[in-house]
């Protein structure tokens, strides 16, 4: 079993097509085709069901896969290694972020990194399977919702945010200091779809207070979720990250209590993977990014038993 031939099984099993995988390596289908099976051969196994013009990745082939990816993922962090005792720093910094706000943070801090390592290239994902790629490999590191709970994954608290009702002026609830839990139910609710982690925390809070959240639209899109607020469709509930970075002045932000809403991010990173001077850079700069908002008062914190 050599590496090209590992090479080649990962690129048809992400293209799931021979002849896409063979253009994105650059060599002929029959080439490809033939160390599929050399591969198969050696194995005993079928990596792929072949039906007609279209094939499927077995489960022999899917635990190749993901071994392969993990093979090739340890080997690129060796690379990284020897690189930096050579004191080069360059290469490719791969970072996870979920959707929206926190992919939004991971961005804005871009061009000071570029500024200290301007030889590393850096990829962003706005992805929602956070721990799975970290796990994978395919990330250096992420921001996330915190608690994970899986022992091969280390975390870094960043920081823990309110969530407050969202509304235009002309609201019922416009005027109040602050609006109950149960009450975000009585009113016309715009929110994210239930996979979006926003929305998970509102609902994980109904239904431990025994109620269920119907939303009267759900959007995927921040755009269009401030749009629909202020158009008066109705209210929502965001976190003071996506409230600071938007900070329309024609919406009212009100807390939340009873319970308040809060969420821990944090940055997150497979135990067992090493380190380098790029990614330990990155992890500095958005500490210090984070402890920057905090003396400005951008970020409003939970306290810990609320």
């Amino acid at each position: 079993m050599e590496l090209r031939q590992l090479d080649y099984f990962i690129a048809t099993c992400e293209e799931l097509h021979f002849t896409r995988a063979s253009v994105k390596l650059g060599i002929t289908q029959p080439s490809l085709s033939h160390q599929i099976k050399a591969l198969e051969d050696e194995l005993g196994v079928p990596l792929f069901d072949r039906i007609g013009k279209k094939i499927a990745i077995t489960e022999a082939g899917m635990i190749l896969y993901k071994q392969s990816k993990l093979a090739f993922g340890n080997l690129s962090s060796a690379k990284e290694q020897i690189q930096e005792l050579q004191q080069i720093e360059r290469g490719t910094l791969s970072i996870g972020a979920l959707p929206g706000e926190l992919n939004q943070l991971v961005s804005s801090l871009l061009l000071d990194f570029h500024r200290d390592y301007p030889k590393v290239r850096i990829k962003i994902f706005g992805v929602e399977d956070i721990v799975n790629r970290v796990l994978q490999n395919e990330l250096d590191l992420a921001i996330t919702i915190l608690p994970l709970e899986d022992e091969r994954i280390n975390t870094i608290p960043l920081y823990r945010e309110k969530f407050y009702f969202v509304a235009t002026s002309e609201h019922p609830y416009a005027g109040r200091t602050a609006i109950n839990f149960e009450e975000i139910l009585n009113v016309p609710i715009v929110m994210f779809p239930e996979t979006h982690r926003c929305r998970q925390l509102v609902d994980m809070t109904c239904s431990r207070a025994g109620f269920k959240l119907n939303p009267l639209i759900e959007t995927t899109t921040i755009e269009s979720l401030f749009g629909l607020v202020r158009s008066g469709a109705g209210g929502t509930v965001l976190s003071k990250t996506l409230l600071e970075m938007y900070n329309y002045d024609d919406l009212l932000h009100i807390p939340i209590q009873n319970p308040t809403l809060c969420r821990e991010v944090g940055i997150v990173f497979h135990r067992d993977k090493y380190m380098g001077n790029a990614s330990r850079g990155f992890i500095d700069l958005i500490t210090a990014h984070v402890k920057l908002l905090k003396q400005d008062t951008l970020l409003e914190y939970c306290d810990s038993d609320e």
